[in-house]
């Protein structure tokens, strides 16, 4: 039976198209709340109603501890069953059937279908609206925080909606009976408890903002704590190479000071919110104790009023007290909650267009029509890439040479889509990227990168993340192409797996720089997307493995249209053109034998990286013989 009420709320269904409400929007915080809650109104409901239930049973509790006293006095041992038998059966019902019916109608729709299930619907559609951000929201922060916020407003939301619905109806119920029995009996006996709401009322107004605040703030300080662990943790090589350990004691010292003196601070708050408390329900007590004795002597209300006035009050005691804590909870939620909407509720950085088209197979032109970027700055001697215009044929082998910032990676990533131009279009078979959504066009393009990052999964997943419905014999044969099945081999993790089904660690880190460039070289031959981006992509290589991967590459980059990225010049000698960039613009263009005979850009870097070929007549010599050698 449990598991098919757990199962009323499954948290990982379709999320809505909507994302959620953006930082910064007019009444933010609420329509963010409201946003995930309006997505469970069956559960939501029946948290009302079961809430109204125990709050009614629990209120009901000094009534009868009232009508028991006022029985006892006027019976005896010997008509109290014959006169007052059935009420005292229903009483006793109350205590042992509804109330722990109520009671346990409450903890199934709270604790197993609320708390599991709103709190990882809130983690999965914040997570996947995160995912979908753009490249640039995740170099703008660290992934550890990004990760913590994620976490943390599932159970802070959740927690926060459900103590508030109790609270509330706590608050309600109690109020209104304590009120309206005793005024029945008396209207004095009402004036302790509406004076010590109002009194109440006015004190948390007072404190609510406060409180708001400095759990915003302790949530911020806490997030920023996590950062710099984070960041520590993530860098632990550098600390190590550079015997930095002091230093970044110092780093996250600064972190923990500041949360511990943003929780001190909450902490004061918090003892003088409860003090204030104490002070209300020792007055709250006695008047009413005081006001119900003297009622009673003085022949205005019987003996069992004055048994139902003072647990009454004593009741409203203990509630007040278990919702000042409830109460610090909530504001530490709805903290934790605006913190996370730092990261959570952002406009999606880099969506795709309205009514962007899917990218059908293509052929592979390429054409960079009048481009200029920047990276959003001011512009500066005219921007990263200036008016560039550039075209690929299909099939063509393109090698982009130039110094470091002259533009190349930028190039790439935007035809990638990481970017989009300020100026200028970026073509596809005739077809402008920027009307495209960008997992189509990512899909056609397959890319391996200097800096190899792999996912903390098997070997086998690393790979077939190329392509998911690849077979076993397909990852296999691609783990050769790509000269990685013998180290693949002999790999045993920490956990005694072995070969394809071995972890690789966080980022690829179990595995050396060449091995994961190997991986990765693996999962863009399994890929087989028409167009091939190539970014230093056997920089990590020895000269022997990069010959013999060198000879793969040639076989896959046939058919294929290439762009290829290398500071190694040497490795690019094969392309059909070398385009040489320099500051934003295209320099020169040719083979590499005409452009050592030009004397111009290439040749220059040509001769600082060969250490030779240091006169004209060297370089015609190493022409010649390339080009006999390309015959």
């Amino acid at each position: 039976m449990l598991r098919r009420i757990e199962r009323l709320l499954e948290p990982t269904g379709e999320p809505p198209d909507l994302a959620p409400p953006a930082l910064g929007e007019p009444y933010a915080l609420p329509r963010f709340y409201w946003h995930f809650i309006r997505q469970v109104p069956k559960p939501l409901a029946a948290l009302f109603v079961t809430g109204l239930l125990v709050a009614v049973t629990d209120s009901l509790i000094p009534v009868c501890i009232g009508r028991v006293v006022s029985l006892v006095t006027s019976q005896t041992p010997a008509t109290i069953w014959r006169d007052a038998g059935t009420e005292l059966l229903l009483m006793a019902a109350l205590f042992l059937a509804v109330r722990p019916v109520v009671h346990v109608a409450q903890m199934l729709v709270a604790n197993q279908i609320m708390t599991p299930g709103l709190t990882n619907l809130v983690r999965w559609q914040n997570h996947w609206h995160v995912v979908r951000q753009g490249w640039t929201f995740f170099q703008n922060d660290f992934a550890g925080r990004i990760a913590s916020r994620v976490m943390q407003t599932g159970p802070a939301l959740r927690e926060s909606v459900v103590l508030s619905i109790v609270g509330i109806w706590y608050i309600v119920v109690y109020g209104t009976s304590a009120i309206g029995l005793l005024s029945a009996a008396d209207w004095r006996l009402a004036l302790p408890i509406v004076l010590w709401f109002a009194l109440y009322l006015t004190v948390l107004t007072r404190f609510l903002p406060h409180m708001r605040e400095r759990s915003r703030r302790m949530s911020e300080v806490r997030s920023i704590l996590t950062g710099k662990i984070v960041d520590s943790y993530t860098n632990i090589l550098t600390v190590k190479l550079f015997a930095r350990s002091r230093d970044e004691d110092e780093f996250v010292r600064e972190g923990v000071d500041e949360h511990t003196d943003a929780w001190r601070s909450q902490q004061r708050l918090g003892t003088l919110w409860g003090l204030s408390l104490q002070l209300m329900n020792a007055l709250l007590i006695v008047g009413t104790g005081g006001l119900a004795i003297g009622l009673w002597h003085g022949g205005h209300i019987a003996v069992g009023t004055v048994a139902t006035a003072i647990p009454m009050a004593w009741q409203i005691n203990n509630i007040s007290g278990w919702l000042a804590q409830q109460i610090a909870t909530i504001f530490d939620d709805i903290g934790q909650v605006q913190d996370g909407m730092r990261s959570i509720a952002q406009p999606r950085q880099m969506a795709d267009p309205p009514g962007a088209v899917e990218l059908p197979p293509v052929a592979g032109a390429i054409r960079f029509d009048h481009v200029h970027f920047d990276y959003g700055r001011a512009p500066r001697r005219g921007g990263v890439l200036r008016g560039l215009d550039l075209a690929v044929a299909p099939g063509e082998r393109v090698g982009l040479v130039g110094r470091s910032g002259a533009g190349k990676s930028t190039l790439v990533h935007l035809l990638l889509g990481f970017y989009r131009p300020e100026q200028g279009r970026i073509l596809i078979d005739g077809r402008d990227i920027a009307q495209l959504t960008q997992e189509s066009l990512r899909a056609q393009i397959g890319m391996v990168t200097q800096d190899t990052s792999l996912l903390h999964r098997s070997i086998r997943d690393n790979i077939r993340y190329g392509r998911p419905e690849a077979s076993e014999a397909e990852i296999v044969d691609a783990a050769r192409r790509a000269h990685a099945f013998e180290f693949i081999e002999g790999l045993e993790d920490w956990h005694g797996r072995q070969g394809f089904d071995a972890h690789v660690g966080e980022r690829g880190v179990k595995l050396s720089g060449g091995q994961r460039q190997r991986v990765a070289l693996a999962r863009v031959i399994l890929k087989d997307a028409p167009i091939l981006v190539l970014d230093e992509a056997t920089s990590a290589l020895d000269s022997e493995v990069e010959a013999a991967i060198q000879e793969q590459l040639t076989t896959l980059m046939e058919g294929r249209t290439v762009i290829a990225i290398a500071h190694r010049l040497s490795t690019l000698c094969r392309m059909d053109r070398l385009v040489v960039l320099d500051r934003g613009r295209i320099v020169e263009e040719g083979t590499h034998e005409r452009l050592l005979a030009a004397h111009g850009h290439y040749a220059a870097l040509w001769r600082r990286q060969s250490g030779g070929f240091r006169d004209d007549v060297a370089i015609e010599q190493h022409t010649a013989a390339l080009a006999s050698l390309r015959a």
